[in-house]
């Protein structure tokens, strides 16, 4: 593999986050409940969450941030600083995420299992936001080459408008803003099913199979 001229390579992100919830049966993944009892979705929670970390975790980045509403447990590899989420709507909490951010940072959540250290490899130059799209109609990531929480606050959430909606606000905000590849949250069994396809060799397949394999 051909790898950048250190000297020539861009500057990684300053701050990747991953905003997250602490997987406890009943507060986490309750849309894949049935088929699953809680814990199992908890489970899979954790598993999708550490999944996520360890493409944060091996992504270029001066700083990795867990914003977290909960305790962090096992599944949280060393590097990362933790702060608790703030009080309000997923909005709020988003744009408070950005507020800690110093330079350019980019933002993920953990329903993406499947993301990889390359997708999150991500250069500013000659773009001041990245937007990635999800199937369900929202976002999975967003980076801003310079954080402004104003961006994010006022922005309906978990509707089917809200990525055209944010994407919409960085446009008028006078961004350039570069697009990375749609990808599929987990909410539902059929999500979980198609995203452990995607990604076969991580926890979240290994943990759905696991779980499968019980009910038979």
């Amino acid at each position: 593999m051909i790898r950048p001229d250190p000297a020539t390579a861009p500057d990684p992100v300053t701050t990747l986050l991953v905003i997250a919830k602490e997987p406890v049966p009943g507060r986490v993944k309750t849309r894949l409940t049935p088929p699953f009892a809680p814990w199992e979705a908890a489970a899979l929670a954790e598993a999708a969450l550490a999944d996520t970390l360890a493409a944060v975790a091996a992504a270029p980045a001066v700083r990795r941030l867990l914003v977290l509403d909960g305790a962090p447990g096992p599944w949280l590899p060393p590097g990362f600083d933790v702060v608790p989420q703030c009080a309000g709507g997923l909005d709020e909490r988003l744009a408070d995420a950005f507020a800690r951010c110093e330079g350019p940072a980019l933002l993920i959540g953990m329903d993406t299992p499947q993301v990889t250290p390359d997708l999150l490899t991500v250069d500013f130059a000659g773009c001041d936001a990245y937007f990635g799209p999800a199937e369900d109609g929202g976002f999975w990531a967003l980076g801003l080459a310079e954080p402004d929480p104003a961006l994010l606050r006022g922005v309906p959430m978990s509707t089917p408008s809200t990525g055209a909606v944010q994407r919409e606000r960085l446009v008028a905000a006078g961004l350039r803003v570069r697009a990375l590849p749609r990808l599929r949250d987990v909410d539902d069994a059929g999500d979980a099913r198609a995203v452990a396809a995607l990604a076969p060799h991580g926890r979240f397949a290994a943990r759905l199979a696991r779980c499968a394999a019980a009910r038979r």
